[in-house]
């Protein structure tokens, strides 16, 4: 029995990768078209389907907004009861339909045409009203659903899917949105974590953990345990980093600590990471060095501008 699930399964699959390939062979200039008036909008991209072609069109409209192109969802019933309003002119009108003649987009389409907003219509019908009602006419290619007996939609809402995402890439490739403006949009779960910067995480001002090189040792504890990282850094005469005092150190010069300063017990050159760093790489280089901190210094300078903790990395999700 399960070995009949698994050949469903995969059967299902090969008939929407074969959807995808039509789709991909299908592209024409008009896709090119399409990309364009996104571009060239002043306003959103508003995104709109009824039924499943809802669903992926509330996709859609997220995979631009979290990608550099301003876009959000309009249900088309909705739309007739109030929500047009949330169309204007220098929007363009991204219309979902397989058959192209779902009768609730009909007075958001008539909207487009009598405010002169772009529609960019995708169905699978050439012929269907919403095509030859669109600026620019995205057709999806006749292929089977995978359900083989035509009537779920599966293989035609995957291409729909797989069309919008090419279309949201397309535009944030010409824009060369960057992983840093995919950050601003992600702030929050594992995503956001990982696009994490160590500047963002990492304490600085009076929370650094810092003596100067002739600090006496007593007080250079007092140091360490006031600020609660189990390490100080060590200032040189002209303010630079030049060391670090961690545990092993203190382990080190057991014998006799409280007569030594500073400069004495410290690890010179301490391994640091600039703030810009991503947090996933201070991870890493703290899992290989098997340390629990780093100190952030910007390039070019010796000065630090900051301290990273393990645990700080680990509450943001890292790790």
């Amino acid at each position: 029995m399960t070995r009949s699930f698994q050949d469903i399964a995969r059967r299902v699959i090969r008939t929407e990768i074969g959807a995808l390939e039509q789709l991909e062979q299908g592209l024409d200039g008009d896709f090119d078209r399409a990309v364009e008036l996104l571009l060239n909008a002043t306003g959103r991209v508003i995104v709109s389907g009824m039924g499943k072609s809802g669903h992926i069109g509330r996709k859609i409209a997220a995979t631009f907004a979290s990608t550099g192109t301003p876009a959000h969802f309009v249900h088309p019933a909705e739309a007739s009861h109030g929500d047009l309003g949330m169309m204007a002119q220098g929007d363009v009108a991204l219309v979902l339909s397989n058959s192209g003649e779902t009768p609730e987009l009909a007075d958001l389409v008539a909207y487009t045409r009598r405010f002169s907003i772009p529609l960019i219509g995708v169905a699978s019908r050439p012929g269907s009203t919403l095509l030859k009602r669109s600026d620019v006419a995205l057709v999806l290619p006749r292929a089977d659903e995978a359900c083989g007996t035509g009537i779920v939609p599966s293989s035609s809402t995957t291409m729909t899917l797989a069309l919008g995402d090419a279309l949201a890439i397309a535009l944030m490739t010409h824009r060369r949105f960057t992983p840093e403006n995919f950050r601003e949009f992600h702030p929050g779960g594992k995503l956001g974590a990982r696009l994490s910067k160590v500047r963002d995480l990492m304490h600085t001002g009076d929370a650094l953990p810092l003596v100067d090189e002739d600090t006496p040792m007593g007080e250079t504890l007092i140091e360490i345990t006031r600020k609660g990282f189990g390490v100080a850094g060590v200032r040189d005469a002209n303010g630079n980093l030049a060391g670090i005092i961690t545990d092993g150190d203190l382990r080190r010069k057991m014998d006799g600590l409280l007569t030594h300063r500073a400069a004495e017990v410290m690890t010179p050159n301490p391994t640091t990471i600039a703030p810009g760093a991503l947090a996933e790489e201070a991870v890493a280089i703290m899992n290989q060095r098997r340390i629990t901190c780093l100190f952030a210094v910007e390039p070019g300078t010796a000065e630090a501008q900051g301290l990273l903790h393990i645990h700080d990395c680990l509450r943001a999700g890292l790790g």
